[in-house]
């Protein structure tokens, strides 16, 4: 085992959903408290803390003061959006296996919702100007109709159909029911995705993601001090991000590749491994699309064939492709990169309980940041490398 290379070893979630009356940085404070607890450690054993925040903002660099801890070596604030989870672990180990920090938290909160106010508005926009004002002047005012454009051209060139994405809400929320932490966990039939309300053709409501307030933190150290802690060590296999840079530019390919394509190869050759050796896929969920375009670009079927390939009973806890088992952000709960990454570190612990993989010795997660600009991969393991 070398001695430096990381390994996460405790987990903390909030309280998730439609949980009122706490700030951003407060859920932050109380994850990070639960992470450390899990992992039997003091908050005085922390000397380095990576926080980040969504949309409604409030976790900063000040929560080393509410947490009151002292002489950090590492103290950054990150924002990659979606994609920043994925990041923050890959600053945390490559610190960890230089030496720079012993152990290290990663730290996402957010509190978009607001009582008596729909989970619609948590994530609406002003009303558009410049050159975003043309968007907006064509009913193009936030990631709902990016993410429609994006789907319906994969539609156009591929012949992927709506029903096919709602096989995805189907098998996510049958893996909802089995997660006492999941904000939805009533089972769905595709019929009642096809009813759900359309909120940007071709995306119907349960294609969509939900709207949570809480928050989730990981302590990552090095893999021998993992050894000796309270949890199972989930090892740092791999990681690699991509940035495409070319977001609504001319013969961009939009809706058609994603950067899943470059990140998921490089974290798995660092990782020393393959596909076909991933026992669980945690994927972004922002949108059923995002899910298939994921798979496609990681190469768990080829190109043009998402659409077929989640439709042909791969999915669900009965299949045998183990996909966001705990419901991911379309049923679970929504904390960005958090949510692929902690369920992920509960199933390769072996914790899933009524929802285990049984196999789950690498798990393989993804990050998405904007609409397809921003993506981060790990590769997640049981055992460390040799």
């Amino acid at each position: 085992m070398n001695s430096r290379s990381a390994a996460i070893t405790g987990l903390g979630i909030t309280e998730m959903g439609k949980v009122y009356g706490l700030a951003p940085a407060e859920f932050a404070a109380e994850a990070v408290r639960r992470a450390v607890d899990d992992a039997g450690l003091s908050l005085t054993d922390i000397d380095g803390l990576l926080v980040s925040s969504g949309i409604s903002g409030g976790v900063s660099l000040s929560l080393q003061r509410t947490l009151q801890l002292k002489d950090l070596s590492l103290l950054i604030e990150m924002q990659a959006y979606g994609s920043t989870a994925g990041a923050m672990i890959q600053t945390a180990a490559m610190s960890v296996g230089a030496g720079m920090a012993e152990t290290v938290v990663c730290v996402f909160a957010d509190a978009p919702l607001q009582p008596e106010a729909g989970a619609g508005t948590a994530y609406s926009r002003a009303k558009p100007s410049g050159w975003d004002g043309l968007a907006g002047a064509a009913g193009i005012r936030g990631a709902n109709q990016m993410y429609a454009l994006a789907a319906r051209r994969h539609m156009l060139r591929y012949g992927t159909t709506s029903e096919q994405l709602g096989h995805i809400a189907v098998a996510q929320r049958h893996w909802a029911t089995m997660n006492p932490l999941a904000q939805m966990r009533d089972s769905i039939t595709l019929a009642d995705h096809q009813r759900s309300r359309w909120i940007a053709d071709p995306l119907h409501l349960l294609d969509c993601c939900l709207v949570s307030n809480g928050g989730v933190a990981v302590v990552v150290t090095s893999a021998e001090r993992a050894a000796a802690l309270r949890q199972p060590a989930v090892h740092v296999l791999g990681w690699a991000q991509s940035h495409r840079g070319n977001f609504r530019m001319r013969d961009d390919d939009f809706g058609l590749v994603s950067p899943a394509v470059r990140s998921g190869p490089a974290a798995l050759e660092m990782a020393g491994l393959k596909v076909e050796d991933i026992d669980v896929v945690q994927l972004y969920d922002c949108y059923t699309f995002t899910v298939l375009l994921s798979l496609e670009d990681y190469g768990f079927c080829k190109k043009g064939e998402g659409g077929e390939y989640v439709a042909s009973g791969v999915l669900g806890p009965e299949g045998p492709m183990k996909l966001n088992t705990g419901g991911g952000q379309l049923s679970s709960f929504y904390m960005w990169g958090m949510t692929p990454l902690s369920e992920a570190i509960i199933q390769v612990r072996g914790q899933g309980g009524a929802r285990q993989s049984p196999n789950h010795d690498v798990a393989l997660v993804s990050g998405n940041g904007g609409v397809f600009d921003h993506h981060s991969t790990l590769i997640l393991g049981s055992r460390s490398v040799a």
